[in-house]
């Protein structure tokens, strides 16, 4: 899929530029010449003329010599054989030129005097034939070179893309592999849950599995877009952090801010629920008081995030570190989503966790 649309990109824009590119070559000298009025049909001809033989000479080095040697790196060879071309180019184009573009009678009948004049009169036309044959040359190298150019820049560009593509495949990978970290976990502890809940009230038993039900939506189809709306990743820590609650006993303080007014954008799904997910898992103490803190904010496409946990010995799973795979998985999602837009903090006291995550459009 990837290298299909690289395909077509590269297939497209490139023959608008070029086709632009020569319509330019061929009006640019005939504005010149005859002034913009296309009047003069013979000079018109050999404008064309002239165009069409750098056509033939460019196309031969960027479809053939260029990819072939230059680009595999065989310098000489291509050099050798695209200084041939240019020699072969003018050799050939000169015999057509006199065979399709002979003078008119009256110029003809100058040419015949001037050529019966003393050898030292003649110096002015040897010149001209001279300067048209360097003009030729040189203007054919710059052709060649615009070639050897246009070939590099269009691999860099393609190679760019290809990166590109590469980059979206291992993040949709990172975000899969980031699913599977949260919802087995949060999966099956709000299943043991909502089956303790079913006994003590049925109806918030109901209201959870309802709730559960939405939110595995959400990560197994809508977050599969790709980017998703504020508004609707808010919606889906709303609904995770209430069910997390089922299992929080008094002792817990958990304290929740989300924007009521805010300026809805996209951003990627899943973003934040790693962090949630480490302050239920590692916030909660199983003897003693302790406390969540979640608060996310926007202002000016600038989004913070910051969640806080407290740290007791009694956790029930375990001393929190500020790393492992599901941390390391979002610093690398922030690095490849946001390079240079995003500011990912984490201070890890002796009794509080607390991650500071701002991110801008």
């Amino acid at each position: 899929m990837g290298n299909d649309t690289v395909t077509r990109k590269r297939k497209g824009l490139p023959v608008l530029l070029h086709t632009t590119g020569w319509l330019i070559l061929f009006i640019l000298p005939q504005f010149l010449i005859s002034g913009g009025l296309f009047k003069d049909q013979r000079t018109t001809q050999i404008v064309l003329f002239n165009t069409l033989v750098f056509v033939v000479l460019f196309y031969t080095n960027y479809l053939w010599l260029v990819p072939r040697l230059a680009q595999k790196k065989k310098w000489f060879a291509f050099l050798v054989l695209a200084s041939a071309l240019i020699v072969l180019m003018g050799f050939a184009s000169g015999k057509f030129y006199e065979n399709l573009f002979a003078p008119p009678r009256e110029v003809r009948e100058r040419i015949s005097e001037t050529e019966q004049r003393p050898p030292r009169d003649n110096r002015n036309s040897r010149r001209g034939g001279g300067m048209a044959i360097y003009n030729f040359f040189i203007t054919s190298f710059l052709v060649s070179g615009f070639a050897v150019g246009i070939r590099y820049a269009e691999s860099a560009i393609r190679k760019e893309e290809e990166i590109k593509e590469l980059e979206k495949e291992k993040l949709n990978s990172e975000l899969a592999l980031l699913k599977n970290q949260v919802s087995p976990h949060f999966f099956f502890n709000t299943l043991n849950n909502i089956y303790s809940l079913i006994e003590i009230n049925g109806k918030d038993a109901q209201d959870a599995v309802l709730s559960l039900s939405k939110m595995m939506r959400y990560m197994l189809y809508e977050s599969e877009q790709g980017n998703t709306r504020l508004s609707n990743e808010i919606e889906f820590m709303k609904g995770y952090i209430d069910l997390m609650k089922l299992r929080l006993s008094d002792r817990v303080r958990l304290s929740v801010s989300f924007p009521e007014d805010y300026v809805d954008q996209d951003l990627p799904p899943l973003l934040f629920i790693p962090f949630i997910e480490n302050a239920f898992k590692h916030g909660v103490s199983a003897v003693g008081s302790s406390f969540i803190d979640i608060a996310l904010g926007v202002e000016d496409g600038l989004i913070t995030f910051i969640a806080a946990n407290s740290l007791t010995r009694g956790s029930s799973d375990g001393p929190q570190v500020a790393s492992g795979i599901g941390l390391d998985n979002v610093r690398k999602r922030l690095a490849l989503l946001y390079p240079g837009r995003h500011d990912l903090r984490i201070d890890n006291q002796e009794s509080v966790f607390t991650v500071k995550l701002t991110v801008r459009s």
